[in-house]
């Protein structure tokens, strides 16, 4: 008989399944919890910014080894002079025509202290620290995927319930209209089915839609929209846990990532500590460099006539001495070299030329100086007191994590073991109500039960199996927070 199959069909075990979309048409997308792990690393905005921090930390150490490099720096430049004559301290200066000036120079500079080569050992440490922190919000991403996974599985386990005793409703329908027919049963026990048919119809409604804001805040945590039909695969049995308190413990002290995080940024004070205190050592500025320069007049032939009547001054001065030196009885120096020589006019006319890039180069220069401040208004002191501190606040963090780290795992243990003991006993309550449930049904089919009698073992069989559900889902929940509590996978 149908109401045979039906009652068969609320004595199965109730399995977690996928409830039904409203867009039958299409096939659901398969996703199983390690994809949406994936997903999520990929795409959870939260656990993005910390990739991000750790990016930066990076940078600042990359820049810290640089540190130790010169500083090279180039320029290059060029100047206007007008033309004209100025009296300085009584005597004619400056150009008769226009001149431009081009320079160019390379400077290379290094300052060194102790400070210097602490910083690459402190950004490594605070490196390690941004690396232990994307671990942790991995941890934390891993328990907010796997919680909400769980969440859409124990929904849909609920609805699937849900499902099972609208059939059990309907098939008492029928069985009481069918008892009616022959006067075994009366129009209110008819009504009666009817309503309970009814509100088992709105509680498939609202399972159902409570199915897919799981699902919805499961794509929250994935970060991305994917397709609302989707079918959640990964499987989780239940099994007795054998974990033993103290292993884990130690697997903890040693892979938790809010504990290691904590004792990087330990050692990064500590290095910051010594940072401040090697302010009071000396240090070494490096700097040398090389430059050039060149001019060009705009009007050369002023230049050149400028520098022929000089020329030609200067040979008549040495002619005049000469003479002076042939009255005295001595040899003449000879004047030639002041002439101003068509090949040197040339050459003149061919350095104008070389301006703005034909530099000549300067003499070069090196210079060394070490400095070592003797009072700068006890600001040095002052780095020192904050360094350390900073140094002593996280000595106490690690203390505190190490502390929350043992009461996390061990109360993470103790609900694991808990939850587990509690699946055994709801498993044993669902069988109880549901041979209850079997029973009062052939009881009601031969007429040796009331209709009442039926509805309240139907009642106690949906708190029981529900009670059963959420049990499972929370032993499962109970492991996820234990893993993250321990900071890796535990099965």
């Amino acid at each position: 008989m149908r109401f045979t199959a039906c009652a068969l069909l609320a004595l199965t075990t109730v399995t977690p399944a996928f409830a039904q979309s409203r867009d039958s048409s299409a096939a659901p997308a398969v996703l199983t919890l390690s994809e949406a792990l994936s997903i999520a690393r990929r795409n959870n905005p939260t656990y993005m910014q910390s990739r991000t921090a750790r990016n930066r930390a990076g940078a600042v150490l990359r820049s810290a080894y640089g540190s130790l490099l010169p500083d090279v720096s180039t320029g290059f430049g060029t100047t206007f002079r007008e033309g004209g004559q100025e009296l300085v301290a009584g005597e004619a200066r400056g150009a008769s025509t226009n001149i431009l000036t081009s320079s160019g120079s390379i400077d290379v500079t290094a300052q060194y202290n102790a400070s210097t080569f602490m910083a690459p050992k402190r950004e490594r440490a605070n490196l390690e620290a941004a690396e232990a922190d994307v671990t942790t919000a991995d941890a934390t991403l891993r328990l907010a995927v796997s919680t909400q996974y769980l969440n859409v599985l124990q929904a849909q386990a609920r609805a699937v319930l849900q499902d099972t005793l609208l059939a059990n409703t309907l098939a008492q329908l029928e069985q009481s209209r069918a008892r009616q027919a022959v006067g075994a049963a009366t129009t209110l026990d008819v009504l009666r089915s009817e309503v309970a048919v009814g509100r088992q119809q709105v509680a498939v409604v609202r399972e159902r839609n409570n199915v897919e804001i799981e699902k919805v805040r499961l794509l929250q945590q994935l970060g991305v929209q994917l397709p609302m039909r989707i079918q959640l695969t990964t499987e989780f049995p239940v099994s007795e846990p054998t974990l033993v308190l103290d292993d884990l413990l130690n697997t903890a002290r040693r892979t938790n990532p809010a504990l290691q995080a904590a004792r990087a940024r330990e050692s990064s004070a500590g290095l910051t500590l010594r940072q401040a205190q090697s302010l009071y050592t000396p240090t070494l500025s490096l700097r040398t460099g090389i430059s050039g320069l060149t001019s060009r007049v705009t009007d050369i032939d002023v230049a050149i006539a400028g520098a022929q009547a000089s020329a030609a001054q200067g040979k008549a001065s040495c002619l005049s001495s000469d003479s002076l030196r042939v009255g005295a009885g001595l040899s003449p120096r000879g004047c030639n070299n002041f002439e101003l020589t068509p090949d040197r006019i040339a050459q003149i006319r061919s350095d104008n030329e070389k301006y703005p890039f034909s530099l000549a180069q300067s003499p070069k220069s090196f210079s060394v100086s070490v400095s070592l401040p003797l009072f700068d208004g006890l600001q040095r002191e002052q780095r020192v007191q904050e360094a350390s501190a900073f140094r002593n606040d996280a000595r106490y963090r690690v203390r505190a994590q190490e502390l929350l780290t043992t009461a996390d795992v061990t109360a993470a243990h103790l609900n694991l073991a808990t939850a587990y003991r509690t699946v055994r006993l709801q498993e044993q309550n669902s069988e109880a109500a549901r041979q209850a449930l079997a029973l009062s049904q052939e009881r009601f089919r031969v007429g040796a039960d009331t209709y009442v009698a039926l509805v309240q073992a139907r009642t106690d069989f949906e708190q029981a199996e529900t009670d059963r559900i959420n049990a499972v889902y929370e032993f499962h929940r109970a492991y996820a927070t234990l893993e993250s509590a321990v900071g890796r996978p535990l099965r």
